[in-house]
């Protein structure tokens, strides 16, 4: 069992399990009226229109405490209710969940040296003077010097593409001189996943992390999972499967944005790139969540190496903002003013986050499609530090 969620099997596993709250939080050192406060927190906020709905995991020692939904999936009568079953696009979560998950795998096979220039997996990089420095653990810092964003001219929907048109772009910054958050960079990192395995970034995670993991809730271009017939999916029509997803934006050009990527360069990857893509849910990060709580191990399973696991979620100084893949905690960031700085986690830009203390074997999940209806709604950023900030508050003094 992990974080109080019953262990599914690798192949043919099915959504819901039986998941039960431990009936009193105290018993793994939490208030649970600062619990209750947190779901009106999200209530009031639902009432408020910053997000339809909303969906929760918090777990502490092995434990589940919260793991609900909020509101519902759109306005009105055409939303259905959200549970801890209902899948979000992630959004950005996909750069720290899903590609550094990647690289960590291909650092503990041997497969990938993170110090080693980029031009020795790339043949396309040999010619680069410019950025003969650049190496996988400066993409996972945000130190490589790329533009935040952009187009991807010329390379259209052929992803083999992708490392020919990084090696021409222009550089805000020398390699190592410049923190930087880039869409750029991650999508340059799970091309260089692709070019080592071989394989597409979303098949490479399903065959090496969700189905060993028993993650039947997360992994790219949901309405396709029935059509790979990978053996570990969800098993319902393309309707039911439809009403489990909370829409994103309505937009002029793309209409209601559901159950397909709404980042554009993602969309433009054929939803399965470095920087966005994934969709899950709070049941299923939650177990993520508890699976690096736990060095790596999923129950039985073993998944990442501890070494490892640590090396990427070490602080690289304190001024650093990022670990390998990772955000760090700090007190003007989204993880609010009270979780310690050995914490990480990631935001997405629909409205979704991640955030882990190892000091207090704490996790929160808190997702939502606040861009629904459109982009302008930013209140959720209060809300998330709220949330984080609430979770904190909830730490009964030990003894």
């Amino acid at each position: 069992m992990v974080g109080g969620i019953p262990k599914a099997g690798a192949a043919g596993v099915t959504a819901g399990n039986t998941i039960r709250e431990i009936a009193d939080p105290r018993a793994v050192g939490m208030d649970p009226a600062v619990l209750r406060r947190i779901d009106r927190l999200i209530n009031e906020a639902i009432a408020a229109q910053v997000t339809p709905g909303a969906a929760l995991a918090i777990g502490r020692k092995g434990q589940v405490v919260r793991l609900r939904g909020y509101g519902r999936t759109e306005y009105g009568r055409r939303g259905v209710r959200v549970t801890e079953h209902t899948l979000y696009d992630l959004a950005s979560l996909t750069k720290s969940v899903g590609t550094t998950s990647a690289v960590m795998l291909l650092v503990q096979d041997g497969r990938l040296d993170l110090d080693r220039q980029l031009a020795d997996y790339l043949e396309e990089w040999r010619a680069a003077a410019d950025r003969r420095t650049m190496t996988a653990r400066r993409l996972l810092t945000r130190t490589t010097g790329p533009p935040p964003g952009g187009r991807l001219p010329g390379v259209g929907h052929d992803r083999s593409r992708i490392p020919a048109f990084m090696a021409q772009i222009r550089l805000l910054a020398p390699p190592g001189s410049k923190s930087e958050y880039s869409d750029y960079g991650m999508i340059l990192l799970g091309a260089l996943v692709e070019r080592i395995t071989g394989e597409r970034l979303d098949a490479f995670l399903d065959r090496n992390l969700w189905l060993p993991a028993g993650l039947s809730e997360t992994g790219f271009v949901p309405l396709r999972w029935r059509e790979q017939d990978s053996g570990f999916r969800l098993t319902m029509s393309r309707r039911a499967l439809l009403a489990r997803i909370a829409p994103t934006e309505r937009t002029p050009a793309r209409g209601v944005i559901r159950g397909v990527v709404h980042d554009p360069l993602a969309y433009r990857l054929d939803g399965v790139a470095g920087n966005a893509g994934l969709f899950s849910s709070a049941y299923d990060l939650a177990q993520f969540a508890e699976l690096l709580l736990e060095g790596g191990r999923n129950g039985v399973t073993r998944i990442f190496q501890p070494d490892v696991l640590g090396s990427f979620l070490t602080r690289p100084s304190r001024e650093a903002r990022f670990a390998l893949g990772w955000e760090l905690a700090r007190e003007d960031g989204p993880s609010g003013g009270l979780f310690p700085a050995s914490s990480y986690g990631h935001t997405g830009f629909t409205g979704t986050s991640i955030w882990i203390d190892p000091e207090h074997d704490l996790y929160v999940v808190l997702l939502t499609n606040r861009l629904n209806p459109n982009a302008s709604e930013h209140r959720h950023v209060k809300l998330r530090k709220d949330v984080h900030d609430a979770v904190q508050r909830a730490l009964l003094p030990a003894g």
